[in-house]
């Protein structure tokens, strides 16, 4: 379900948040939206997704809009929302909108659980888990949904780096399923580690649209190569 951008911009209270921006997204892998904070990247991410709508532009997910195709993507923000419940009742919970019968459910979730490194947790409520493990819990009911593409806004944003590596190592086996990523960051070591390829978004521009090895290697835009030298852009 490839995605087209096409000259998108955004503005709200006369503020342009997302300037022009136009690229392609497709294939699998890993597509990373790097840049520092408030460049836009979350704003772009909620446009792709349809809940947010261009003031100019349009977005088209394999020629239809973002809000026709919304149930072919899956998509976990920085702060989860958590149900009132246990672990695995949120997890049952995407089971029973997606109409599996109840008695497919149980083997679901414990799947779903294990993959996630949650399946000791089943019975705590969700609310009482740390920011790490509500995030893996998200990916795991995005992961149950089987969509196509999957966009994570900042996963891994006030984590310590044993939740930060656990949360990335699930969005690893995400991708080995065949679902396209499509996450923000501005953490330059993860977008390294994580990356295939690399938008660079400043100001709400899409300044480069590369691999990620390329642009790692030499970014062409003056602010990109300061911003991964560790320099404050303006």
């Amino acid at each position: 379900m490839p995605a087209a951008v096409t000259g998108v911009c955004y503005a709200i209270d006369g503020k342009t948040l997302i300037d022009h921006v136009s690229c392609r997204l497709d294939g699998p892998g890993r597509t990373v939206i790097l840049g520092p904070n408030g460049a836009g990247k979350s704003v772009l991410l909620r446009l792709c997704h349809g809940l947010l709508a261009p003031t100019a532009g349009h977005i088209r997910w394999g020629g239809a809009s973002p809000v026709e195709t919304m149930h072919r993507r899956g998509i976990v923000f920085q702060r989860p929302v958590m149900l009132r419940r246990s672990v695995a009742a949120n997890v049952e919970h995407v089971l029973k909108i997606k109409g599996v019968p109840r008695i497919r459910r149980p083997a679901l979730v414990e799947a779903a659980l294990a993959q996630s490194g949650l399946g000791s947790l089943g019975q705590r409520q969700a609310r009482t888990l740390s920011g790490g493990e509500q995030q893996r819990l998200a990916i795991a009911r995005a992961w149950l949904l089987e969509p196509a593409v999957v966009l994570l806004d900042e996963p891994t944003a006030n984590l310590d780096p044993g939740a930060t590596r656990a949360v990335e190592e699930l969005i690893i086996n995400l991708g080995a399923t065949g679902a396209k990523i499509i996450m923000t960051t501005h953490d330059i070591a993860q977008a390294r580690r994580l990356a295939d390829e690399v938008m660079f978004l400043h100001h709400g521009r899409l300044l480069e649209h590369r691999p990620a090895a390329e642009f790692f290697a030499g970014p062409r835009d003056p602010n990109a190569a300061g911003f991964i030298a560790g320099e404050l852009i303006t």
